[in-house]
């Protein structure tokens, strides 16, 4: 039984092909549902720490990361911290330890189920947890779908998405199989898109006739202002509150929170 779900919606932000804005899109939309009032836990699970960079935390210099729950020296609610930028956001940090996370997990009973006990304890204390995945399909990824109950795909429209898309699917059908039957595809985001050429919109419909997959609009388009806002601790909805890639990031935080995407 998926306990946690029956306190947190929990989704997964994953694609193992790196560059795809998955950080970008687990900081806005944590945002975006933090400025519908929702109370919103973003979990690093990535060892780069590019979340917890994000949103103004040093990483080398944190005591407590949630590699420390992994090993079980500490409770996910003594790491868990508190955004400076909006009330109702929190950040359960990661740092480069999480790399030998991995070893670790692999010798533990029960490894994919880690992380999703782990966070029951503070189920209750939230509306949305969304967990940002490393650009990888090992125990921590497998982690993170194993607690979650529904999957986000940000996607970058270029001609290689179809193979890493294919394959997160194949991992996701196991998962389901082996560690947690209630995880469900909620979509895709078209991330970084280019509309001044035909070929991002072309290869987004591609995947989604290939594979079935629902596309949740608005697309977010390619914009220097995503990579302004993490070298200020911000997301893009701080930093450019008015930018086309704000509202993007509003609207698919509304239709998630909805129920509609």
């Amino acid at each position: 039984m998926h306990r946690l779900a029956e306190m947190a919606r929990v989704v997964a932000v994953a694609n193992q092909k790196g560059g795809v804005a998955k950080t970008t899109t687990v900081h806005s939309l944590g945002y975006a549902l933090a400025e519908r009032k929702r109370r919103v836990l973003l979990v690093d699970l990535d060892p780069q720490a590019c979340l917890t960079y994000s949103l103004g935390f040093d990483p080398d210099s944190l005591e407590r990361t949630l590699h420390d729950v992994f090993v079980r020296k500490a409770k996910v609610a003594e790491v868990c911290l508190r955004s400076d930028g909006i009330d109702g956001l929190h950040l359960l940090p990661a740092s480069i330890d999480l790399a030998g996370s991995e070893v670790h997990l692999l010798t533990r009973t029960g490894r994919e189920h880690v992380l999703e006990r782990a966070l029951r304890p503070v189920g209750d204390d939230f509306d949305f947890v969304l967990i940002d995945c490393p650009p990888s399909l090992g125990v921590l990824t497998i982690n993170g779908l194993t607690a979650a109950t529904e999957v986000l795909v940000p996607l970058q429209c270029e001609a290689l998405s179809h193979r890493g898309v294919g394959q997160l699917l194949e991992t996701i059908e196991d998962v389901r199989t082996f560690a947690n039957a209630d995880l469900s595809v909620l979509g895709v985001i078209a991330t970084m898109l280019d509309e001044r050429t035909r070929h991002g919109r072309a290869v987004l419909q591609s995947v989604q006739e290939r594979y079935g997959l629902a596309v949740i609009e608005p697309p977010v388009r390619k914009s220097i202002r995503f990579a302004e806002a993490p070298e200020r601790g911000r997301c893009i909805l701080e930093h450019a509150p008015s930018s086309p890639g704000a509202e993007a990031y509003r609207a698919i935080a509304a239709a998630i929170d909805s129920g509609h995407a």
